[in-house]
């Protein structure tokens, strides 16, 4: 699948795979998507992932998390900001608060893949790649 957007791409296979409260879901293996699956690991919304596949065909496999004994998705929304017809970018002091700090906004900054809080923390701004909550 070509799809231009992968960073779309990715939010629609995990939303989709917590849906259907998949153990698991494949993702296209690129820089961003490995940065962002690191920034999810750490804030806790996913479990461990890995990298799978060669050459091309590199993917990851990430974890879904669940909690509850009805298996409530860890992740309850992902909202992708910054898309590639309309780039959303934001200096440090105006990086904005998802649901007053519950959720967190992933920003690409020239530090690297960060949370808002971090980027606030490092005093950098960047581009707002995505919402999650």
């Amino acid at each position: 699948m070509a799809a231009n957007d992968t960073i779309s791409d990715m939010l629609t296979r995990i939303r989709n795979a917590c849906m259907v409260k998949h153990q698991t879901t494949k993702v296209p293996a690129t820089k961003i998507t490995r940065s962002i699956a690191k920034v999810l690991k750490e804030e806790g919304f996913i479990g461990e992932f890995e990298e799978a596949g060669e050459g091309v065909h590199k993917h990851l496999d990430i974890a879904l998390k669940y909690h509850g004994k009805n298996r409530q998705p860890t992740i309850s929304k992902l909202k992708r900001v910054s898309k590639p017809g309309l780039r959303v970018y934001s200096k440090r002091k105006d990086i904005p608060r998802v649901l007053g700090g519950i959720g967190i906004a992933i920003v690409s900054t020239s530090h690297g893949v960060m949370t808002d809080r971090e980027a606030r923390r490092q005093g950098v701004g960047g581009e707002i790649l995505c919402y999650v909550w």
